[in-house]
């Protein structure tokens, strides 16, 4: 089956991304039509990139990016969860995303962004980010405004943001399964 992993990208005390990941979580594994999983950069504090050598040119030598590649590999596509903080997305989900590269490459990915202009501009950066990553970013997203979506820090989804969820998974697990011959053949290449 599909596996879609969930990155919720705040590390922030008191964050908003963690009621709206679950959100996320809930509704999709209720669709039962692939396998979700929540990846909390909070559960994976890598250090500010520390890397000697790109990691587009092999394995790292540093235990906590081969842990955090092993934790990303497993899955066909993911759905990113990221606030927008002034303009951008958080330095954390940067990192995470800067830390590894062959495990990113030919997997979907989809967004969740909440902010103050519903995170449209910190989609907009992770984009090109995922893009050069060798991502395939969706078109498809989920905006969620912190001034009218959360009612005293809880965030109520509403039935346009279910419906924009929905369509975002499903282009995430249709781009997933369109890229799965390329990860064989890469797969087969790097076992050869």
């Amino acid at each position: 089956m599909t596996r879609i992993g969930i990155i919720l990208g705040s590390t922030r005390p008191n964050r908003n991304g963690a009621q709206v990941a679950r959100w996320v979580l809930d509704a999709a594994s209720a669709r039962g039509d692939a396998d979700y999983e929540l990846i909390d950069l909070r559960d994976h504090p890598l250090p500010h990139f520390d890397e000697s050598v790109p990691p587009m040119f092999g394995p790292s030598a540093n235990a906590h990016t081969r842990a955090w590649a092993a934790r990303v590999a497993p899955f066909d596509g993911f759905v990113i969860v990221t606030p927008e903080y002034n303009g951008g997305y958080p330095g954390v989900l940067k990192n995470a995303l800067d830390h590894v590269f062959a495990e990113w490459n030919d997997k979907a990915v989809g967004f969740v962004s909440y902010g103050v202009n519903g995170g449209a501009r910190a989609v907009v950066q992770l984009r090109a980010v995922c893009s050069t990553l060798g991502l395939a970013d969706v078109g498809y997203q989920v905006g969620i405004s912190v001034l009218t979506d959360f009612d005293n820090n809880t965030f109520t989804p509403t039935p346009p943001h279910t419906a924009a969820l929905g369509k975002t998974l499903d282009q995430v697990l249709a781009w997933s399964a369109a890229l799965a011959p390329l990860r064989a053949a890469n797969t087969a290449l790097v076992n050869s």
